[in-house]
């Protein structure tokens, strides 16, 4: 009986971690896929590869924040428990789904973990206090080092990385020799090169962070049950997430998968590196974070940047009014263009025909980021301590 609910366990939790790779390769590759610089089975490959390396190394820190830490009895992680658990994060997470928002499948675990901790009065306060802090912090901290690259770096980097794909393929495969080479196909230009190495890397670094800090939501549970170990977690769960990635994934790469790969190439990529290299820190640092709240403060930070460069410091501070922040704010600078100091441009020469966030939309967001979470806390709570079966 104990070997088929490990088993059911362990299917249970491959399953979440197949969503999560159908879920978080659009958002990664949308960007490299979207502009012909590799293709969907590649796209799939390198997920697969950068998220295992990313669960491998640091994503072992939140699975034990998790899975050990954020309970004080790991006694509480039955294999029943740990299903149940499990169950919640998908449901939980297919709420947000129906409601049209990508949930934070790390704020959600933590969620159903905690309403379990509560029910057997070993929830570990101070290190869900830990958590907490750090997912207010965080975005607050994406928010503004994007406002700051957005109103004095943005310019120049969209200058670096803007670029327009020419006609023939990317690179050739020189075959003369032994060993096969690649080498730049005779129409492909130098900006063309550096800009789609640069959207790759940074889909590589995102597929790492989602790494470090989703593979502890799939896989925490039974590892805090002491019913299956750390490595061969990290191994199922990986391989689940590859397979979600060459399957269920091709949608979410083909409409770009999220409001993050919408934006201008120039604008997904600053927002993608600051998202991820906070997910990078606070996995290292054992906190779960959610990627799609950093991100989203990170794109309102960055259009709030690059909208007030016709203003200067005082203006901004003063409150005396400014242009709105916009998509085409983002991609206003022409390449080669010479930029006017900031606080002399012209307000006007900043378009504005579509909104780049809608507060309503973005309201919404940040709500069903929360109640998602708070529906699998509730339902775990209320389960582990009414329902007889579990014994809280």
């Amino acid at each position: 009986m104990s070997s088929l609910l490990l088993i059911a366990g362990v299917l249970v939790a491959m399953f979440v971690a197949y969503n999560i790779g159908g879920s978080t390769t659009g958002p990664a590759f949308g960007p490299a896929v979207g502009a012909d610089a590799i293709s969907k089975p590649v796209a799939a490959a390198l997920m697969g590869v950068f998220f295992f390396i990313g669960a491998w190394t640091l994503g072992r820190n939140v699975v034990t924040k998790l899975g050990s830490e954020l309970v004080v009895d790991t006694g509480i992680f039955t294999l029943e428990s740990s299903i149940a658990v499990l169950f919640f994060i998908g449901v939980a997470l297919l709420v947000g789904n129906v409601f049209g928002v990508p949930a934070s499948t790390s704020m959600t675990a933590v969620g159903a973990i905690a309403g379990l901790g509560l029910a057997g009065g070993v929830l570990d306060f101070a290190v869900m206090g830990q958590i907490v802090i750090w997912w207010v912090v965080s975005p607050i901290i994406g928010f503004w080092v994007s406002l700051i690259i957005g109103r004095y770096f943005y310019a120049r980097l969209n200058e670096l990385v803007a670029m327009e794909r020419s006609t023939g393929p990317l690179l050739d495969i020189d075959r003369s020799g032994l060993v096969p080479i690649l080498r730049a196909h005779r129409t492909t230009n130098r900006r063309e090169l550096v800009g789609t190495i640069t959207v790759v890397a940074i889909g590589c670094l995102m597929a790492f962070a989602s790494g470090t800090s989703n593979i502890a939501n799939a896989v925490a549970p039974l590892v805090g049950s002491g019913e299956l170990e750390m490595n061969p977690a990290i191994l199922f769960g990986g391989i689940a997430v590859t397979i979600g990635a060459f399957t269920i994934a091709r949608r979410t790469l083909e409409t770009m998968g999220s409001d993050i790969t919408e934006l201008p190439l120039t604008a997904a990529i600053v927002v993608a590196s600051v998202s991820s290299t906070l997910v990078v820190f606070l996995s290292a640092l054992g906190i779960p974070a959610s990627f799609v709240i950093i991100a989203t403060m990170s794109i309102v930070g960055l259009g709030w940047g690059r909208a007030t460069r016709p203003m200067t410091a005082p203006e901004v501070v003063a409150g005396d009014g400014g242009p709105p922040v916009t998509v085409n704010a983002l991609a206003a600078d022409e390449e080669g263009e010479e930029l006017p100091p900031i606080g002399t441009e012209d307000a006007e020469d900043i378009p504005s025909p579509g909104a780049l966030f809608n507060p309503v939309t973005t309201a919404r967001v940040v709500l069903m980021q929360n109640v998602v979470p708070a529906i699998a806390t509730a339902g775990a709570y209320l389960t582990f301590r009414f329902v007889p079966v579990f014994g809280f």
